[in-house]
């Protein structure tokens, strides 16, 4: 080892980062002199061999070169970028002729349009939005409510079943039993979900569906205020001019129970193809909730009393936005959905 060797080694090294043509070769060429298996790191090994008196001075020597070929380094470095910003630069050609890219801002599905104005309406009048599991027990979704085991009302609301006592809830009431039993009384509420039944998918059926329950239970609630709080909803959902019409019926859990239909807002009940020249629509179906039900969940049926109604969220959505097929909800079909 001699000085001329490292004078050598410094002018090599210099020469290579100067004809460095990107950061890659750069890092390269700090690499093959800098790093651990580098031209500078093999000298400073071979120092071991040299004479006591000798490897202070060739020491001092191998660290200025290597201060050196840093600093070269970092001068180069700054070079290199703004080489490669203007080469880019000339590269890349921009037409301002060309018409902007258009962002895409999502909105709000029918179904949340339609949910959040029926919450809207419910709220106003003092009720509140609560929710509950889709895995239920059989006891809440069905026991419950005055639907035993064997009953008839078990096979129209055919479920999936995870085992003897917990299943996929058919219905929302399950959250009114829930609700009804921590006897927190009077309660005006609303519970929307998802609910699951053992259906084909057809136009207006589907194995997965979204409906919207509500219930009040307070001392000397009468069906006129039912009928009185549906017609309400009514004309605040489909217009003003919205009458209703309460059609007998029979639910397990209400008594006196009724089906509710509303006159066609598009033709005002004189009979078109929207409503099939009937003049009404078939909306929801309600009742006073059956004694029976509140002594099950600890009220007593002598103080108190209710009425309960429920209303599927896409036949809301259907009738509200004139949609003709339930699955096109759920198609993702973006064509569809840009239009609400």
């Amino acid at each position: 080892m001699d000085h001329t060797q490292l004078e050598e080694l410094r002018k090599l090294a210099e020469d290579a980062i100067r004809r460095a043509a990107d950061i890659d070769a750069l890092n390269q060429v700090r690499v093959s002199f800098l790093g651990k298996k580098g031209e500078i790191t093999n000298l400073m090994k071979a120092l071991r061999e040299l004479p006591p008196d000798q490897k202070k001075i060739f020491g001092q020597k191998i660290n200025e070169v290597r201060a050196l070929i840093e600093s070269e380094l970092q001068t180069q470095l700054p070079i290199l970028h703004r080489r490669m910003r203007e080469a880019r630069i000339q590269s890349e050609t921009l037409d301002v002729t060309l018409p902007a890219k258009k962002r895409r801002f999502g909105h709000m599905h029918p179904n949340t349009r339609a949910l959040e104005e029926v919450e809207r309406i419910f709220i106003g009048m003092g009720y509140e939005v609560v929710e509950g599991p889709e895995i239920e027990y059989d006891l809440y979704n069905f026991e419950k409510l005055n639907i035993p085991k064997g009953h008839p009302a078990r096979d129209e609301q055919d479920t999936f079943y995870i085992n003897e006592s917990i299943l996929l809830r058919t219905q929302t009431s399950s959250v009114q039993a829930r609700v009804m039993e921590k006897g927190k009384l009077p309660i005006r509420m609303i519970c929307p979900g998802r609910v699951f039944r053992s259906d084909e998918v057809d136009a207006t059926h589907s194995p997965s569906f979204h409906q919207i329950e509500g219930l009040v239970i307070d001392r000397h609630v009468s069906f006129s205020d039912l009928k009185g709080t549906l017609d309400t909803f009514a004309k605040e959902l489909f217009g003003p001019e919205t009458r209703t019409k309460l059609r007998p019926h029979h639910f397990p859990f209400t008594e006196p129970s009724a089906e509710v239909d509303v006159s066609c807002f598009k033709c005002g009940g004189k009979g078109c193809r929207f409503c099939k020249g009937e003049g009404w629509i078939e909306i929801l179906g309600c009742g006073m909730v059956h004694p029976h039900v509140l002594e099950m969940c600890g009220i007593d049926p002598e103080k108190y009393s209710g009425f309960a109604f429920g209303v599927g969220l896409e036949r809301i959505a259907l009738l509200k936005y004139e949609i003709d097929d339930m699955r096109l909800l759920y198609e993702n079909d973006s064509r569809f959905l840009e239009q609400f």
